[in-house]
């Protein structure tokens, strides 16, 4: 079929707006009506008291957080930033320590690392997977490294078995950042539970949906209390209850409140529900689409699932002979929304090029912690970069709740800029 594409004044292929993704339902308004009605709102106490813990709503959460993802501890914070700098701290990062993260994640997870005056140092990224590529972390491992951050990009795991080998041969922890992958399964375990410490977000467009919030898992009985410390004031609360390892007793407010967390466990029952939709989603949209030239649909590991939080994508452009660019406003055009080009290389940001963090002289970069000159120049991360620069193209699964009707039309719109490329090749 050969048709004029609406980028260049044909007709749209999809003309009505489609549902945006809306997890909430008449079970979690009547959970967070009953935590109103109570009036507690919140128990937290920011001492040793019985009340160190919260309040019924959050130590039932997080019970069945452990229960449902198989750990010994699940601990509840107020958002999945705060999540990782208890979990960075928590392992007992030093200042001037390195710790391995990938550039393809939100910032948070490089910060939550800097947080503590450590080093974040950028190892590339799977060309498959997308999340950090086992071969690298290797070849960044410096005498100063003491962890790994593994990002569960686009709601698959990484490689925790070739991961975790690695962080045992040489002695480190591991910390994996799962906010956009719960459910996802890695041979069997729940993608988040195999590191030291991982964990979930529950941000408004995540699997999970509580508004703000975050679940760390672990079990490590030391772990997990150092994790609960950091959450609720450690340093009023150490002497009471004993502890004398001061390290990182640097505690904050990252508490979640009762209503979030009564919304927690009516979400967390349809978690199962939520993947299987996104899973069904990307089904149709790799028999769809799998047949373009030029186009690679997802990539799954072996015995893993995955989360579909995005539904990657890579471009051959030089086989297409356009630019992404111009693909995406062509979809666009034709009706396609949550498509975006490129993932933000975190090693990029002005942060990082400036080395500029706390103050304005460079710390932690310049002063004695810092053991070494760590590089964040354009080039440490090659494949990372390539796709960011040209050939990665996503759309966003997490944004709507798509209908097979809607992913027909989707995928009549690719179809449709597919068979016509050649009007594109001097837009």
């Amino acid at each position: 079929m050969n048709s004029k594409l609406a980028l260049l004044g044909g007709p749209a292929t999809i003309t009505q707006s489609f549902k945006h993704y809306n997890p909430i339902g008449e079970e979690e308004v009547q959970a967070a009506k009953a935590v109103i009605e109570s009036g507690v709102l919140s128990q937290f106490i920011g001492a040793w008291h019985p009340d160190f813990l919260g309040g019924p709503k959050v130590k039932e959460f997080e019970a069945l957080c452990a229960q449902h993802f198989g750990v010994k501890h699940a601990i509840t914070v107020n958002s999945w930033t705060s999540g990782l700098i208890a979990a960075v701290g928590a392992i007992g990062i030093q200042p001037g320590d390195e710790v391995i993260v990938p550039p393809w994640t939100m910032c948070a997870s490089a910060t939550a690392i800097l947080h503590w005056n450590a080093i974040p140092v950028f190892a590339d990224i799977d060309p498959q997977t997308y999340c950090i590529s086992p071969a690298s972390i290797e070849a960044n491992i410096t005498p100063y490294t003491k962890a790994i951050m593994a990002v569960d990009i686009f709601g698959q795991s990484a490689d925790m078995e070739a991961i975790m080998a690695i962080a045992k041969r040489h002695g480190l922890k591991v910390i994996s950042d799962t906010a956009q992958a719960p459910g996802a399964l890695y041979k069997g375990q729940y993608a988040g539970t195999l590191a030291d410490v991982g964990g979930f977000s529950l941000n408004y467009h995540k699997h999970i949906h509580t508004g703000e919030g975050g679940i760390l898992v672990t079990n490590d009985d030391e772990i997990a209390q150092r994790l609960q410390l950091i959450r609720n004031h450690a340093e009023a609360v150490v002497q009471g209850m004993g502890v004398t390892d001061l390290t990182n007793m640097v505690g904050y407010n990252f508490r979640l409140g009762e209503i979030e967390c009564a919304m927690g466990i009516s979400q967390l029952k349809k978690l199962g529900h939520f993947v299987d939709g996104r899973q069904h989603m990307a089904q149709r949209f790799n028999q769809a689409l799998s047949n373009l030239p030029g186009l690679t649909t997802p990539y799954v590991m072996p015995d893993s699932t995955h989360a579909y939080y995005v539904y990657p994508m890579q471009l051959d452009t030089a086989r297409l002979g356009v630019k992404r660019e111009t693909l995406i406003k062509a979809l666009q055009a034709e009706g396609v929304t949550g498509l975006g080009g490129g993932y933000q290389n975190v090693h990029l940001l002005p942060m990082f090029q400036k080395k500029i963090a706390y103050g304005s002289k460079g710390f932690p970069w310049t002063s004695d912690i810092c053991q070494r000159e760590v590089s964040y120049a354009k080039g440490i991360c090659p494949v990372a970069e390539q796709f960011h620069d040209e050939s990665y193209m996503g759309f966003a699964m997490c944004l709507h709740d798509l209908s097979d009707t809607d992913m027909d039309l989707i995928a009549q719109a690719f179809h449709k800029v597919w068979n016509n490329l050649s009007q594109l090749e001097h837009v």
